[in-house]
């Protein structure tokens, strides 16, 4: 995966003019939409590495759901290209999955943002399983 946002380059929103006045949309506008779109696709668990699933928990236990977490996008004048990081469920179609995931933030973005999209990568950095979240239980015996 390409990193198409440098981190020593500062985030620029993108900008639309017209004869009465210019339109501004913030990087992190863009992220959201595109975040809330790939959360809305069916077999997402979460979006995000591990790092930063552990601090969306920490947002979401005050109240602070991070939309744009597991996303970074690289907006220009009239164009867009978004990279998506996601956890996705057992036993779901990883590639179809991923096909989707573009096909949704795609439409969100040409939709909401109204700027085209020149291309969405999807990395599928995990796989959840449910019943990985039931440790805690105590583990019966198999013999009496």
């Amino acid at each position: 995966m390409t990193n198409i946002t440098p981190t020593s380059a500062p985030k620029t929103p993108a900008h639309s003019s017209s004869s009465t006045g210019k339109n501004t949309i913030a990087d992190g506008v863009v992220e959201k939409v595109a975040g809330i779109a790939a959360r809305e696709v069916a077999g997402v668990h979460d979006l995000g590495n591990g790092a930063a699933r552990a601090i969306g928990a920490i947002r979401n236990a005050i109240n602070q759901q991070d939309r744009g977490q597991g996303v970074k996008v690289e907006v220009g004048e009239t164009q867009v290209a978004a990279d998506i990081i996601l956890v996705a469920e057992y036993p779901v179609e990883l590639q179809k999955l991923a096909d989707e995931v573009r096909a949704s933030v795609t439409d969100a973005i040409s939709t909401v943002v109204g700027m085209e999209v020149t291309e969405v990568n999807v990395t599928i950095s995990d796989v959840f399983i449910p019943s990985d979240d039931n440790d805690d239980d105590v583990a019966e015996s198999r013999v009496q």
